[in-house]
């Protein structure tokens, strides 16, 4: 590799002594890097990162933060189909594969081409008020749908490819990745997936029944989830949150419409470790 573009967060890597070693090492190998901050924006057609500052012929992206900037990246450039190495200067990282002791290490093998590419599968959901369209975005992690207010549960109505399955009386629907199966979703009782899997995971949020599990569902469904009327036939309000970032407000009767996003993320993987070696040393 030749080209590299980094992603920063600044709050993880105050003044930029990170990102300016990896720059100044780059460029002492003979390669070429730019940088772009990754910083919050309210509107427009992205969230943290421009896509359209990164250069044609760009090779690689590296991001600097911790899962939550991979995601945050990921769901912004996906369109631009470049590969993204995570570099975690936070804590415990499942995406960001890389630490601050193994930076050298690493872009040592990106410049000697020493990595394998891992595509992950990402989902889109299309919010639905009656038959018009007030949100829409793409998640790599997963797709939340959950109560707003009051601490009590609400009724979701769950719908695969138009055909009911059933309702859940729960705090929130997690709709998840392969990726995301190792996020919230497994905090609230969902298996662990390979991430180059493809397929989609439904995780009931703290259920009011005896006997709830996870649903697995092939890649080609189409998961359609229904705000349901709350206690004495009142309106509910709740929230579709996209990686844990973005929302877009539902009132009972919207749907959010979730399915396999067009586009996946390409991850270098540098380790060359199975996804069961990585895993055991997760849990250890």
């Amino acid at each position: 590799m030749d080209k590299f573009y980094i992603i920063t967060n600044s709050d993880k890597d105050k003044d930029f002594q990170i990102t300016n070693e990896i720059v100044s090492y780059l460029k002492k190998n003979g390669k070429k890097c730019q940088v772009q901050q990754a910083e919050r924006k309210l509107e427009g057609a992205y969230h943290y990162t421009n896509p359209e500052l990164i250069p044609e012929g760009t090779q690689c992206i590296l991001v600097l933060g911790g899962d939550g900037t991979l995601l945050q990246a990921a769901r912004d450039v996906v369109y631009r189909k470049i590969p993204m190495l995570g570099i975690n200067l936070g804590t415990l990282g499942f995406l960001a594969e890389v630490d601050r002791q193994s930076i050298h290490a690493a872009l040592d093998k990106l410049i000697a081409d020493d990595y394998e590419i891992e595509e992950r599968m990402m989902l889109t959901g299309t919010v639905w008020h009656g038959d018009k369209i007030i949100g829409q975005d793409i998640a790599l992690n997963d797709i939340v749908i959950g109560r707003e207010g009051p601490l009590r549960v609400v009724r979701f109505k769950n719908y695969v490819n138009d055909v009911y399955l059933n309702s859940y009386n729960a705090d929130g629907i997690i709709i998840a990745t392969p990726t995301g199966s190792t996020g919230y979703s497994l905090s609230c009782g969902g298996p662990i997936v390979s991430p180059n899997a493809a397929m989609t995971l439904m995780t009931p949020i703290a259920p009011h029944t005896l006997n709830t599990r996870s649903i697995i569902f092939p890649e080609e469904d189409v998961i359609t989830v229904e705000l349901g009327e709350g206690r004495r036939q009142v309106q509910e309000q709740g929230l579709a949150s996209f990686d844990g970032d973005t929302e877009i407000p539902i009132v009972t009767g919207d749907r959010i419409v979730i399915q396999k996003a067009s586009a996946s993320v390409k991850i270098l993987k540098l380790n060359h470790l199975s996804f069961v070696e990585v895993l055991r040393q997760k849990m250890e």
